[in-house]
């Protein structure tokens, strides 16, 4: 394998470990104003054990998006150009969200106030939403093609971006993120907040399977080969088994093939790109993976530090998770509201 493929396949990767971890995340963050209920002290503690589930972790999460878009500027320059050129205004609007969500997560409890705590709670959702459907969107354009020039820039402008497939794909890529958020609080939860997630779950599988598959299968049908069918037909045996695993109270079995349904989605998505990195609409030309790739000793040098660091950072992300992977509910929630956040997490934990 020439170092050039290797890379692309390395950065799907990465956007794989991205796009699960943080999909979680992005889901319980969407789920804040449906799955908390009861009085309005209750559903606030109920807020609050969502926000520990992710607390410990939401930040690492998004790790997997910058080692994504920075071995995209190092391996493939001319990529990350049109890309994030085309893609600026979308990009700026998921980096607001991601900015607003980060803010509110570190500083909700910080004032002890309700209207503080409200706007720090809207700042979660709209910070969630926003990166769960705009991420879908820019996928779907990927996968559809771009309008390029011969330089390959990007020479469509903002609305040719929301065209009806790239819209699904953020429906899509919506639809599973909060299907994997529900699992997760499931598996982290405990009592009522656990069993509402788990029948959340499980209708938000059968959605996810209608609308990703409908996206799937477009796809496949309009853009892709022929290979990538098997994807198609792991995602929707995945999510087919959440349904199964959430009412049989399995919440492991069903993170496990939530995420896989999201795995397969980023298969296709690649597998439909090459041998390109950006196909084009209208005779266009083509962004290749070779011609958008760096020199090969900056390919050599990355791959050197890739073999040594990527182990370490996976077991320390590991090691995290196995540290903070007790089962949370409201007993374990102290009652003052005034207590900053890291004081939560501490009596939490």
């Amino acid at each position: 394998m020439d170092l050039a493929l290797l890379w692309f396949v390395i950065i799907a990767v990465l956007w794989t470990g991205y796009l699960v971890l943080e999909g979680f995340d992005f889901g319980v963050g969407m789920l804040m104003s449906v799955l908390p209920r009861g009085s309005k002290e209750h559903r606030e503690t109920e807020r609050r054990v969502l926000v520990n589930t992710i607390g410990p972790v939401w930040d690492g999460n998004e790790v997997w998006l910058l080692t994504a878009g920075g071995a995209t500027f190092a391996a493939f320059p001319e990529w990350y150009a049109t890309m994030f050129s085309g893609f600026y205004l979308p990009l700026l609007i998921i980096l607001v969200g991601l900015i607003a969500r980060g803010v509110a997560f570190e500083y909700r409890g910080k004032i002890a106030d309700a209207t503080w705590v409200r706007r720090c709670d809207l700042g979660i959702q709209l910070g969630s939403w926003i990166p769960a459907v705009m991420w879908g969107v820019a996928f779907g354009n990927l996968v559809r093609g771009l309008l390029l020039d011969e330089g390959h820039q990007y020479v469509g402008g903002f609305w040719a971006l929301l065209n009806p497939f790239a819209l699904l794909g953020g429906l899509t890529t919506a639809t599973l993120f909060l299907l994997h958020g529900a699992v997760f609080v499931a598996l982290k939860t405990d009592g009522e907040l656990r069993l509402r997630a788990q029948r959340l779950a499980s209708g938000l599988a059968v959605v996810a399977l209608v609308v990703a598959g409908g996206w799937a299968v477009w796809a496949q049908l309009a853009f892709s080969v022929a290979w990538t069918w098997a994807a198609v037909a792991v995602a929707a045996i995945a999510l087919a088994g959440v349904v199964v695993a959430t009412r049989a109270r399995r919440e492991g079995v069903a993170f496990t093939l939530s995420a896989v349904a999201i795995a397969s989605a980023v298969v296709l998505i690649f597998g439909s790109m090459y041998p390109d990195v950006i196909p084009a609409l209208d005779g266009g030309t083509s962004l290749g993976i070779a011609e958008a790739s760096s020199t090969p000793y900056t390919l050599t040098v990355m791959s050197w530090v890739a073999v040594v660091l990527t182990p370490l950072v996976i077991a320390y992300q590991a090691w995290t998770y196995w540290i903070f992977r007790r089962r949370l509910s409201t007993r374990d929630i102290p009652a003052s509201a005034g207590l900053s956040w890291q004081k939560i997490k501490d009596a939490a934990f």
